[in-house]
């Protein structure tokens, strides 16, 4: 039987790519009232979390969008939006999100440690 390889990427941003998704789609049904700021705090720091997962696995075109998702979500300088503009953005904001999610793969170090390990010694005469 032969033994299980380890994967050569990881995609350490879809969890927290899927958890954003989901609280922006939640929050649009939310906008006017004051939980949403509670909303605004998740998907801020979501959105900073998966940027640093983009810039880890060079996925240097989600930067810019995950970016803005932080600043306007941001809970703390408001960014004066309302209305169906701001779910619109929400719903885009969710897109953005899994697709950042599936696509961003970060090189696997444990792929690379135990494929130099297991390689076999050749054999001198």
């Amino acid at each position: 039987m032969p033994t299980p390889q380890k994967a050569e990427f990881l995609r350490p941003a879809l969890a927290p790519g899927l958890l954003g998704a989901i609280a922006l789609v939640a929050g649009a049904a939310l906008l006017d009232s004051t939980i949403f700021i509670a909303f605004r705090y998740v998907v801020a720091i979501l959105a900073l979390i998966v940027l640093v997962f983009a810039y880890r696995g060079r996925g240097w075109g989600y930067l810019p969008f995950l970016a803005a998702i932080a600043v306007l979500w941001n809970p703390v300088w408001v960014i004066p939006l309302s209305g169906q503009p701001w779910q619109l953005l929400q719903f885009a904001a969710a897109v953005v999100f899994v697709v950042a999610g599936i696509r961003i793969r970060v090189p696997n170090p444990e792929a690379k440690a135990a494929a130099t390990s297991t390689r076999p010694t050749p054999k001198r005469r």
